[in-house]
């Protein structure tokens, strides 16, 4: 019934991918509606007590207005997070996870060539976290109006999920990539929460430090919403740079599979 891999990815994961894409839905849409009680007065001054640096940290420089409460809240800490941990495990599941399963060399055995299985499997991976997005952006845009957010607009609201997408294909495929060279599902994990938490200090601290204030350069939290697309649209730039290393990370992973001998 399944005829290529894609396919069949998709049909095993579909519980995992519901499961992930309702959940982060509903988070989102959960802290979206308490952005009411967040616009008042009141709160904008206990806010203004906190260190400049914290609030930089945790991505809540402006939670009066709506696109500063979300872009803080739904789009800034909780989406991303989840996303990233969804697309990596998915991706560090997709070769090394089924390597050490000893259920991929099952697969190969079958007349499809490694780069075709790694290909189709990294396509299966932007599927799913799209599916994540779609699921986002439609609870957050029904929510709008009752959560009274609807002045930043559907267009501006799917730029911003548009960016989370590719935020979490990003660090999906860096674990992708990891665990096809390596072979190893938890060190492909380990690397997408290291590059993660250096990234995002890089992105958040690193320019209050002159020092350090080319490495918000190198981050890929820069490039998803360095732009604020709740505000000003999809930064189509800074979405194709994200694409693009993405799309580099699958081509080291297909070329360093390729070139090892799989675990037995």
């Amino acid at each position: 019934m399944l005829r290529s891999v894609f396919s069949k990815t998709l049909w095993e994961q579909r519980r995992g991918i519901i499961g992930w894409s309702s959940g982060i839905a509903a988070v989102g849409v959960l802290h979206a509606s308490f952005y009411p009680s967040m616009a008042n007065p009141d709160m904008a001054a206990a806010i203004e007590a906190f260190p400049d640096g914290m609030l930089e940290a945790l991505g809540f420089t402006d939670i009066t207005s709506s696109a500063g409460y979300l872009g803080g809240a739904t789009y800034g800490i909780l989406g991303p997070v989840l996303i990233i941990i969804f697309a990596s495990t998915f991706g560090a599941r997709a070769i090394a996870g089924e390597e050490e399963a000893g259920r991929l060399d099952v697969l190969l055995a079958h007349p499809v060539a490694r780069w075709s299985v790694l290909v189709q499997r990294a396509g299966a991976l932007v599927v799913a976290v799209a599916i994540a997005g779609i699921a986002v952006f439609a609870v957050m845009t029904a929510a709008a109006g009752p959560a009274q957010y609807a002045q930043i607009g559907v267009a501006n609201l799917a730029a911003a999920t548009v960016q989370l997408v590719l935020l979490g294909c990003f660090f999906g495929a860096l674990a992708f990539s990891v665990g096809a060279i390596t072979g190893r599902r938890s060190f492909a994990l380990a690397t997408v929460v290291a590059v993660a938490i250096l990234t995002y200090f890089a992105n958040t601290l690193g320019p209050s430090v002159d020092a350090l204030a080319w490495s918000r350069d190198l981050s890929p939290f820069r490039y998803y919403s360095g732009s604020q697309p709740l505000v000003n649209g999809w930064p189509a730039a800074d979405g194709l740079v994200l694409f693009l290393v993405g799309a580099a990370f699958v081509a080291v992973g297909v070329l360093g599979f390729s070139r090892r001998d799989l675990a037995t």
